[in-house]
């Protein structure tokens, strides 16, 4: 007997570029950049001062009451994202039945949780020694700093007793969390998940962590717009994005019985390790490969069905050639006719988030027609020699995708999304 198909009925994002899917997907879309200088702290001392913020978003109002002062940006933009995503898929949970509530999870993804609240909360704690303001600390700090709080604040804001579960495995966190989202239902477990994956760490103790690593771009605090630049010759590291991205999983039995939108499939995922290094990709790009290869049997996808890949494009010198590399093992001598993005040029990294935000922008792309571009592409790398949908996007007519990943600890994970078909 087959397992459950799965199928994505809804979908929300809080993005540098708009704070629902429309917009998101618009400024996508038109190649618009949506980095720019930092308004979130005083960065002047930092050798990176640009990141891709969430603007204007009003964070309080997607808060509970009691929580409403602290400012938990990642919880805000999370249930603003849910909230749109149960709308679409056409989902009150008010109205659904005490049976159909223990049969729906929350299986998200984060990096780094509640960082930003927490700095924030050691920095009140530090302002006098840990003295004075001692009592100013807020109680919330043990759990608004963990990564686990993140799925229980979603369960709790909907109602939601399925599972509530947070996958926390760097950058392929929100695939991860698809993924398992994915083998749920397939399992029988669950009917329907809400999945994804939310980042809040425009905050100035990690990016100083990071600038320490030598990871983000120095380059173009002058110039935000111009900052990140996936494949390009003179890339030199990411920059810092936010967000959520929220997605409905549901059994396709499930959908089809209520009358659902069904927006695209969930086909296949597959999730491998290098175990080579905490922070450098293997330079074979072979288990990064092996990930494509597995989600694609897992889907029954054949590599000459696959029409667009979106890409991890973090624009850091290593990972760039070796993301390239490992496609074209994956793909062969397909692989440089098949279309790339890095949408990360325009919406910034958005760390653990970043597998969900790649993963809407591809559904709206099965759906639109339309490829959205790499920006910033002015100078090509020989070593990165694929199909980058330069600068422009472009119409398309594809049938299947991959959303590729791939994070710190040798860490490589897959997602194959497809048009569905009755």
């Amino acid at each position: 007997m087959l397992p459950p198909r799965v199928v994505i009925t809804g979908m929300g994002a809080v993005a540098p570029g708009g704070h629902d899917v429309p917009a998101y997907w618009a400024s996508l879309a038109s190649g618009r950049s949506s980095v720019g200088a930092i308004s979130l702290f005083d960065a002047s001392r930092l050798p990176c001062s640009v990141a891709a913020e969430v603007r204007g978003f009003p964070v309080h109002e997607f808060l509970p009451p009691k929580t409403q002062r602290l400012g938990l940006r990642v919880v805000a933009f999370s249930l603003a994202a849910a909230t749109e995503a149960l709308a679409q898929a056409g989902l009150d949970p008010a109205r659904l039945e005490q049976e159909q509530l223990e049969r729906f999870g929350v299986i998200v993804g984060t990096g780094a949780g509640g960082i930003e609240f927490g700095e924030r909360q050691y920095g009140v704690f530090y302002a006098a020694n840990g003295h004075a303001n001692g009592h100013k600390v807020s109680p919330y700090a043990v759990l608004g700093s963990f990564v686990g709080m993140l799925s229980s604040e979603i369960n709790m804001a909907f109602g939601l007793k399925g599972m509530s579960h947070v996958i926390s495995t760097g950058c392929t966190s929100a695939s991860d969390a698809m993924g398992y989202a994915h083998a749920s239902i397939r399992s029988g477990a669950v009917d329907m998940v809400l999945t994804g994956g939310a980042e809040a760490c425009i905050a100035e103790g990690i990016m100083t962590a990071f600038c320490r690593m030598g990871t983000m771009t120095t380059t173009h605090n002058d110039d935000p717009a111009g900052a990140s630049r996936p494949f390009n010759r003179d890339r030199n590291g990411f920059v810092m994005g936010e967000g959520a991205w929220m997605l409905v999983f549901e059994r396709l039995e499930s959908a089809l019985a209520r009358g659902a939108t069904i927006l695209a499939e969930v086909a296949g995922y597959a999730s491998t390790c290098d175990a080579y290094h905490r922070v450098r990709p293997e330079p074979s790009g072979e288990e990064a490969a092996r990930a494509i290869t597995l989600a694609l049997a897992q889907a029954g996808t054949a590599r000459e069905e696959v029409g667009y890949l979106s890409l991890h494009g973090t624009a850091t010198e290593l990972n760039d050639r070796i993301e390239t590399r490992a496609v074209r093992l994956a793909f062969g001598d397909l692989a440089p006719g098949i279309p790339t993005s890095g949408i990360k040029s325009m919406i910034g990294h958005a760390q653990g988030a970043c597998g969900a935000a790649a993963a809407i922008a591809t559904v709206c792309a099965l759906r639109e027609g339309f490829l959205p571009p790499t920006i910033n592409y002015s100078e090509p790398d020989p070593a990165c020699d694929l199909d980058y949908v330069p600068n422009v996007g472009r119409p398309a007519q594809i049938d299947a995708a991959v959303v590729n990943t791939i994070a710190f600890g040798s860490k490589n994970s897959a997602l194959v999304v497809r048009r569905y078909c009755a």
